[in-house]
């Protein structure tokens, strides 16, 4: 019986530890993407995942705030993230701030995130 409460208490211990060492990192994490600031501090660090939710989330709203925050998040270091915003913006009718974007910024990355574009259109 004693040694199931130490092991019990022992466990107890090492899962408050780790609660506290995931929320310090939480805490301490480096902003991924800078354009999710603009949305707010709560969303700075999120995962890709999370960032392309959120994408949608604000291209559902579809005003002007929205539509700039799209275009900050082309950006994003995170291709597949990059990806959800200019689809997002072509479905908004932005086909020509996209194409903008596209032609400012050359290379495969580009290629690759007008190419998907396009085959989603």
């Amino acid at each position: 019986m004693l040694v199931a409460v130490a092991l019990i208490v022992a466990l107890t211990a090492a899962l408050v530890v780790a609660a506290r060492l995931l929320s310090t990192r939480r805490r301490n994490a480096v902003p991924i993407a800078g354009w999710t600031s603009a949305a707010g501090h709560e969303f700075e660090g999120l995962s890709d995942a999370e960032r392309c939710d959120l994408i949608f989330a604000v291209a559902a709203l579809g005003d002007d705030a929205s539509v700039n925050l799209l275009e900050r998040a082309l950006d994003d270091p995170s291709e597949p993230v990059a990806l959800a915003a200019a689809r997002s913006l072509s479905t908004l009718g932005r086909r020509t701030t996209l194409q903008r974007y596209l032609a400012a910024r050359p290379g495969e990355r580009t290629r690759r995130i007008a190419d998907a574009v396009e085959l989603l259109s």
